[in-house]
């Protein structure tokens, strides 16, 4: 929702001052400029990119325009799905969540919290961490180590497609200039055209400028933006759930382990230690 009303407000500035300046808004509509800024982008994203990233920048699009993922209530889902697995390893041994680990999608423990059960990164991550734990092969150092690795592999593959939009936000006005460069030559091909012809062409020139501009700083930048916020919100989820298990490793109750967790998180989404306390007993009351 945020994304359209900044892109509402952008053009609402843009073209209102414009109008307000005496200008005519019928002179921006210059489609062939959008074709030639429009296809010369495309075509550079095709050839800059290889099918991995170019399949992982159209997977990654959609979270820009999709509401906050990363809330409050999320975050308490997971810190209490942790919370009850620490107890009952805690209770009744490692042993006691093979069967949870093993096929999370038929464990009544993992069902109660739908909204980290559909994220299937996330119960990979808990799980893949919780069968080595059970293998007991792995010591806290190799544990932490091999998690750190990890967390920076997702890191870097959730940057690609940003990386890549970026770019392409910095190419368009480029490919304004060129469209621009090509309606001048078309102007100075047309001379012999009376002056109001020549004005036109020279202004549908200039609209090409603009475009390649306001299109890349005022609507792909942001989607790069947002597209980096949320991959980064995503990275902390797994920081929390790394320190939750190494403090679980390290022999803590389950309760500290989680308050760890929730140390690891933003201000922002972080619920307080009386919040946490009381969402964790209403939990075990169910």
């Amino acid at each position: 929702m945020f994304l359209f009303i900044g892109y509402v407000i952008t053009l609402a500035a843009f073209l209102g001052g414009f109008a307000a300046s005496g200008g005519h808004l019928h002179s921006l509509f210059q489609p062939f400029e959008l074709v030639m800024i429009g296809g010369g982008a495309l075509g550079a994203f095709f050839g800059a990119t290889f099918p991995k990233s170019f399949k992982a920048t159209l997977k990654a699009l959609p979270t820009a325009f999709k509401r906050e993922t990363y809330s409050k209530q999320q975050y308490m889902e997971l810190l209490t799905l942790l919370n009850d697995l620490f107890t009952r390893m805690r209770q009744n041994g490692l042993m006691s969540i093979e069967a949870d680990v093993e096929d999370p999608h038929a464990s009544e423990v993992f069902k109660k919290y739908p909204g980290i059960l559909k994220d299937h990164h996330v119960i990979e991550f808990i799980t893949d961490y919780l069968r080595l734990m059970i293998g007991g092969n792995l010591g806290v150092m190799e544990m932490e180590n091999l998690m750190d690795v990890e967390i920076e592999t997702h890191h870097h593959e959730t940057q690609m497609p940003i990386h890549a939009v970026s770019r392409l936000a910095d190419s368009m006005p480029a490919f304004g200039i060129v469209a621009a460069v090509l309606g001048v030559v078309h102007t100075m091909a047309s001379v012999d055209q009376p002056p109001a012809v020549l004005g036109e062409l020279v202004g549908a020139a200039l609209v090409g400028t603009m475009l390649g501009i306001l299109i890349g700083y005022g609507f792909i930048a942001p989607i790069a933006t947002r597209m980096e916020d949320r991959a980064e919100e995503g990275t902390k989820m797994y920081q929390s759930i790394k320190v939750a298990l190494l403090a679980t490793m390290n022999a803590y109750p389950p309760q500290i382990a989680v308050e760890f967790a929730r140390k690891v998180l933003y201000s922002t989404e972080r619920p307080s230690f009386a919040e946490l306390e009381s969402h964790l007993r209403s939990a075990k009351g169910k």
